[in-house]
């Protein structure tokens, strides 16, 4: 794996990472990271990316890792980020994978990127705050609510939510936390502080961003994108996924019964052969 640091054009250091770099033969699959998490490529799919021919792409979002935080970032605002990424690389069309917040990203990427965009695929993504007819925090567990609740309210109010002493409880399932059991036990070493360095910047932008505008619509969405999703998900309940569903031109949508937040990541290698299937 290769990590290099990017200059955005506002001066910005973007942290990356290529797992085949020079590889033009292989698909170029860019990684969207959750919240909060470094943005390394997802190392229990690597056995499956080797067999289906896929080269790894991904970047610390601003404020994550390596990367210089970038306050009222938006979903469509870092489809410029990973453009700063894929034209020093030579990677022209891509493929995007993207899990929790970072499926929300993929999308946002997809709605600004166009054609250049192959096919997405998505994990418990999250809907606009001003998605008309759902009621966004509904059957969001406690903690989760009052977190965005207080993003909702501004970022100054995002960090004084984050400077309280607050603790976050996502409520796993058991399916989730016999996840943490096997090959996606990958996630703790990925997760919460370590991926912070530098402060919270990263997760209160993040969380600003799923409550602020997008700044583009998912209907702008070409490629053909399949959002998994599952019913037991107390983070980002299933509606979410049901409403952008209904607005995405080329969607395919996968309920699973009993699955959370973190076991949805079971259906991984079949989207990532999904994306294969539907690619050149």
């Amino acid at each position: 794996m290769e990590e290099i640091d990017f200059r955005t054009a506002d001066g910005r250091v973007l942290h990356g990472y290529d797992s085949a770099p020079g590889d033009d033969a292989r698909l170029a699959v860019v990684w969207h990271h959750g919240t909060p998490n470094l943005g390394t490529p997802p190392a229990p799919l690597f056995e499956a990316g080797e067999r289906l021919g896929i080269r790894w792409i991904s970047f610390d979002r601003p404020g994550y890792g390596g990367s210089t935080p970038a306050p009222h970032r938006t979903m469509a605002s870092v489809a410029a980020d990973l453009t700063a990424l894929l034209d020093p690389l030579g990677v022209g069309t891509c493929a995007l994978m993207g899990y929790s917040g970072g499926g929300s990203y993929a999308l946002g990427a997809a709605a600004v990127l166009g054609d250049r965009v192959e096919a997405v695929a998505t994990f418990a993504a999250i809907a606009p705050y001003d998605a008309e007819g759902l009621d966004w925090y509904d059957g969001m567990v406690a903690s989760g609510r009052a977190s965005l609740q207080a993003a909702a309210a501004g970022r100054d109010a995002k960090v004084r939510h984050e400077s309280s002493g607050a603790e976050y409880d996502p409520e796993f399932t058991p399916s989730d936390l016999a996840m943490f059991d096997g090959p996606w036990g990958w996630l703790g070493s990925i997760a919460g502080e370590q991926s912070m360095p530098g402060g919270p910047d990263g997760l209160i932008d993040d969380d600003c961003s799923y409550t602020h505008p997008w700044g583009c619509t998912p209907s702008a969405v070409t490629a053909p994108t399949l959002l998994s999703h599952g019913t037991a998900d107390g983070i980002i309940p299933c509606a979410h996924a049901r409403w952008l569903a209904d607005r995405l031109p080329a969607a395919t949508l996968e309920i699973h019964q009993d699955l959370g937040h973190v076991s949805i990541l079971s259906r991984a290698e079949p989207a990532l052969e999904w994306i294969r299937d539907r690619t050149g």
